[in-house]
């Protein structure tokens, strides 16, 4: 079934697509696989380190040969979906709630999820003054970054446990849940028009250094404190055309993910040197190092987490139940975990046959 008119959006900061993503180079004398180029789509965030990282480093190109990358940056899931659809990018790094919206609004044609990429990053937020415990919450302003998006919904539906009612379109009850891009997020925060925030990194932390204290790390209430934040989606045409293509990315971000966990600060520095080429501005210390060590990266999609976010939007009424039998095809990313040495991961029964 399609998604309501009310869609599921991404956790970005608005939805304007720019090709202003380092170039790769390849080498001249490399081989080039089935396709001379790839276009890869991400955004100018923490929690997709591992493009960020793997762009900077060369890590994924240094798996393509002479297959050029061509990258793209994007403030927001919707965008790059639509760029996907448009044949504008081929492989991107995306958020839960965009990837179940674009596979359910084309009937299942027009993507697949390969990989997962990172969990975590977000966190509750609140006035140290206002909110000294959850049930504080009760009455209170928290600011979420959009309208169904992957944190609207998980704040919706932790209101729910909690047996509090919050109109899902208006925000208003027993919480008031103020839809708040999260550019301005703490200029609201400063000026007491909210208490707090549920928000991804690096938000979080730009309200901790303005004075919030963290009130509850949303990893904290998913089964072994994972959940998906960022996964890999893939053009479906794309992945039939050319599979080594596709293989070779994900070989370069399982690698990447390897190099990241190895070597955590180097990878932090080189993710914080990569957001300031395309904003022109690097974190700061204070909100850089407590976002970093809020974020896993890894390549397990967590599918079971997914179909989770997808009950979790249904029963808050901003989504009809999705069929999203289909939405993964792991079979390349397996390929290459086992050639790593690797365990293979698991599709949660959502995978193609």
């Amino acid at each position: 079934m399609a998604a309501l008119p009310l869609l599921l959006t991404a956790c970005g900061y608005g939805s304007d697509a720019e090709d202003d993503a380092p170039r790769a180079e390849a080498a001249p004398d490399a081989e080039k696989l089935s396709a001379p180029e790839v276009r890869i789509g991400y955004f100018p965030n923490l929690t997709h380190a591992t493009a960020l990282v793997g762009v900077q480093e060369g890590l994924l190109q240094k798996e393509l040969g002479g297959t050029r990358i061509k990258a793209s940056t994007f403030n927001a899931g919707p965008s790059e979906i639509e760029a996907l659809n448009a044949g504008s990018i081929d492989i991107g790094w995306i958020g839960p709630s965009p990837s179940i919206n674009g596979y359910t609004r084309s009937g299942g044609e027009n993507l697949r999820i390969i990989s997962g990429s990172a969990s975590g990053g977000v966190k509750l937020v609140v006035d140290p003054d206002t909110v000294k415990t959850l049930d504080d919450l009760k009455g209170k302003k928290i600011a979420t970054p959009q309208l169904g998006n992957t944190q609207d919904v998980a704040f919706l539906h932790w209101i729910a446990e909690k047996g509090w009612k919050v109109d899902a379109q208006s925000g208003k009850g027993d919480v008031s849940v103020v839809r708040t891009d999260n550019k301005i997020t703490p200029d609201a925060y400063r000026s007491g028009s909210v208490d707090g925030a549920w928000v991804p990194e690096p938000t979080a932390s730009k309200l901790v250094a303005e004075g919030a204290k963290v009130l509850l790390d949303e990893s904290d209430i998913w089964p072994d404190k994972k959940f998906v934040i960022t996964n890999i989606i893939v053009s479906q045409n794309f992945l039939e055309e050319h599979p080594d293509v596709v293989e070779a990315v994900l070989r370069g971000s399982v690698r990447t993910n390897a190099w990241i966990n190895a070597n955590p600060d180097q990878a932090k520095a080189s993710a914080n040197k990569a957001l300031e080429k395309l904003s022109g501005k690097a974190l700061p210390a204070e909100v850089l190092n407590p976002a970093w060590e809020s974020i896993t990266f890894l390549d397990d999609p967590l599918a079971s987490t997914l179909d989770a976010q997808a009950a979790h939007a249904v029963s808050a009424g901003l989504l009809e139940k999705p069929d999203l039998n289909g939405i993964y095809d792991l079979k390349p990313l397996n390929k290459v975990l086992k050639a790593e040495g690797r365990p293979e991961v698991d599709d949660a029964g959502l995978g193609v046959r």
